[in-house]
């Protein structure tokens, strides 16, 4: 996990490319600390141009990163910025458990709001293993899922409402059918099996 979160900064930074004055906004922190979460937290060298927004009061969150700025949503809400708040809008592993394909779109168009640009990254369905479960290969369909979490005992993870897999054509589906995006593998790079998706917008290109 470690690996392909670092992975995942590295690509951000490749295609983002922020300078030491733009203003970034990671959406879906976790208040779990430990070094396979909060990556952009962890590496970013500018942590006053940060700005991190989460579901709980992230206690932990705010005393292990006290530059951050930090401010509690609620999901499936607009966020509370105005259009073009940010340079950069980015979230990491947060798409997939929004609870529909109608949340997606909305979830991907508010980062569009925004960001002036736009960087997702989503755990890959085609990865050999399941994140969430450690299901090996049954969960490349959505059938196939079920039946495994259900035979489990981890009914709740083969709930849409819960979590979604990503492929890149559900990815794609996140966002208007005329924007343009560019969406690539990251995290552990296994060729089409690689870890994670990544989406990026460019917003001064659209």
């Amino acid at each position: 996990m470690v690996r392909a979160r670092d992975r995942i900064y590295d690509d951000f930074i490749r295609l983002c490319r922020p300078t030491s004055e733009e203003t970034i906004l990671d959406v879906g922190v976790s208040d779990v600390i430990g070094d396979g979460a909060n990556v952009l937290e962890r590496r970013y060298p500018y942590q006053q141009r940060l700005t991190a927004v989460g579901l709980g009061a992230a206690e932990e969150f705010r005393a292990t990163f006290p530059g951050v700025t930090y401010q509690q949503v609620v999901a499936n809400e607009s966020l509370p910025f105005p259009d073009n708040s940010f340079d950069i809008a980015t979230s990491n592993a947060v798409l997939e458990h929004v609870g529909s394909p109608e949340n997606q779109r909305r979830f991907v168009r508010e980062l569009m709001r925004i960001g002036k640009r736009v960087f997702i990254t989503v755990p890959h369905r085609l990865f050999p293993i399941e994140h969430h479960t450690g299901i090996p290969f049954l969960h490349w369909t959505d059938s196939g899922f079920a039946l495994m979490c259900k035979l489990l005992g981890k009914e709740d993870w083969g709930l849409s409402e819960n979590l979604i897999l990503m492929s890149r054509r559900r990815l794609r589906a996140s966002c208007a059918p005329d924007a343009r995006v560019t969406i690539g593998t990251t995290g552990i790079r296994l060729g089409p099996w690689s870890s994670n998706l990544y989406l990026y917008w460019n917003g001064n290109q659209a």
